[in-house]
């Protein structure tokens, strides 16, 4: 652990970031002293990514100052002038090229070369083995990148990032993609870095990691600092109350509670994915629960948890590996979105703009979407479409010239009414809505969450994935939290808290399935 006396490498401070209608940072401080590592953790959109990306280079900040290295008030204009002043992030996407090979990645842009101005192939192949060793990768820098495993590219970055004098790395959830053995590996390159008075910066949703890496951590919600504590004197019990401590009544959870004896609409028995994760498990495993008919079921969780590619295979978009299946208690293939649909299943994608909406057609083509057979078996009934739109237009308050106006021209909260409309009309017997309000204004919400709860009163089975803590509290009947692609907690909506969600799904072993 850190002693507290280095010196200071970064010293942010009052730093403020607007976006259009959002105040995204408010006045945040945050010091990195060389040879420590502190942690940033909140909540999924309390501002953590937007403060890496203004230390970047990625954004400017509107307001405060930067201090890197005794050097005061510097602009850091792009990503090269951060690099210039020793500055690194390791995202969790990957930058690497993955045509290239390890040398040539580690040295993009830098390559050596010899006195015709050729790269210098054995230079490079040198260079990159020195800095390769300096992480403990051992692998061979002439081998392409995109036959490492996530682990090895991202040592490959941290790599990179020293061979251009980075003396403050950034790490974006560095474990996310990594096995335990390999978590463990990444941890011991850390501890070497720090010895090398290497200041290091980790976002992380992993609790329990930052208590075994970590010096100080400093908490950040609803983007304002929570504070900064070091690390032997905290505990996650106040870490986590920090992170969700808004004021919990102004999201009172509406008096709706979930039939405990309505008919089973939705189950699934131990489904595993096609796809792997970390390269060595199915990337959902061992998926069973039930949705009853009128039930509010939300999937809490942090992001990567699992939750929309549990979705994804459930509607058919994505391949299983194995389990059941079963609407209304018969087991249904589910291989396709068709197959989804013709069993009664509905998605409402988290990318109204992608997977949800024809974005250049009128508002009624988008509503009838979903049972075009149901105005005409030659052709479409103008006429028809138009009053069925007309009526969810009402029925939905979708502020509008008239229903034949493009989705394109409406607002984030009138395009998620029309999602709704759409599955509305469908009538499915289960629908599954990925963040439904992500981006639209309180008001809208509000409204959103009417929607919700109108089809859940018709017997619609409804799963809502939400990262929005008070809008799970807000309509929940039923929480379920995924963490790693598996199913780690079950609470119900009536003794469902911020902080027993937010336990749950940032630390091992954090709630019991009931």
């Amino acid at each position: 652990m850190s002693n507290g006396t280095s010196a200071s490498l970064l010293v942010m401070r009052g730093i403020h970031k607007r976006f259009p209608g959002v105040q995204a940072l408010k006045g945040v401080d945050l010091e990195v002293r060389a040879g420590e590592v502190q942690a940033l953790v909140g909540e999924n959109g309390a501002g953590k990514s937007t403060l890496m990306h203004i230390l970047a280079g990625v954004y400017q900040a509107d307001e405060g100052t930067i201090e890197i290295q005794g050097r005061a008030n510097v602009v850091i204009a792009d990503e090269q002038a951060a690099q210039r002043m020793g500055i690194a992030i390791v995202f969790q996407e990957r930058s690497l090229f993955a045509p290239l090979s390890v040398a040539e990645n580690v040295f993009a842009g830098r390559q050596p070369v010899n006195r015709w101005g050729r790269i210098d192939r054995r230079n490079l192949h040198n260079q990159a083995r020195a800095w390769l060793d300096r992480v403990s990768l051992a692998v061979e820098p002439d081998v392409p990148v995109d036959l490492l495993s996530p682990a090895q590219q991202q040592l490959v970055e941290v790599a990179k990032a020293l061979s251009v004098g980075a003396r403050l790395i950034i790490f974006d959830e560095p474990t996310a993609p990594l096995t335990e053995t390999e978590t463990s590996a990444l941890f011991r390159v850390i501890a070497q870095l720090k010895s090398e008075a290497v200041g290091i910066i980790c976002i992380s949703h992993r609790l329990e990691e930052i208590f075994q890496i970590a010096d100080r951590v400093t908490v950040l919600k609803d983007g304002a600092g929570q504070g900064t504590f070091a690390v032997p004197e905290t505990h996650p019990g106040e870490l986590i109350a920090r992170m969700v401590g808004r004021d919990l009544s102004l999201h009172q959870r509406q008096n709706h509670v979930g039939p405990h004896t309505s008919p089973v609409r939705l189950e699934v028995v131990s489904l595993c994915d096609a796809e792997e994760f970390r390269g060595s498990r199915p990337y959902l495993q061992d998926i069973s629960f039930r949705v009853r008919s009128g039930e509010i079921l939300v999937l809490a969780g942090l992001a990567g948890a699992g939750r929309t590619e549990l979705a994804l295979s459930l509607f058919g978009a994505r391949a299983r590996a194995s389990g059941e299946i079963r609407v209304d208690g018969e087991c249904v293939k589910l291989e396709s979105p068709a197959e989804a649909i013709a069993a009664g299943l509905g998605y409402a994608s988290e990318d109204r703009k992608d997977g949800g909406l024809f974005l250049d057609r009128a508002i009624v083509q988008n509503i009838v979407a979903a049972r075009l057979q149901d105005f005409g078996t030659w052709w479409f009934n103008d006429h028809q479409g138009a009053t069925v739109a007309e009526e969810f237009r009402r029925t939905l308050r979708v502020a509008c010239r008239d229903v034949n106006q493009p989705v394109q021209e409406l607002s984030g909260g009138n395009q998620q009414k029309i999602v709704l409309a759409k599955w509305l009309l469908a009538n499915p017997k289960v629908l599954i809505v990925d963040e439904p309000t992500r981006g639209i204004d309180v008001g809208a919400k509000s409204e959103v969450h009417g929607v919700l709860r109108e089809l859940a009163r018709q017997g619609t089975a409804v799963i809502v994935i939400s990262s929005d803590l008070p809008e799970v509290l807000a309509v929940a009947d039923r929480v379920l939290v995924m963490r790693d692609g598996r199913i780690v907690g079950e609470l119900a909506g009536e003794e469902a808290s911020e902080e027993k969600v937010l336990r749950c799904a940032t630390i091992a072993n954090g709630a019991p399935r009931s």
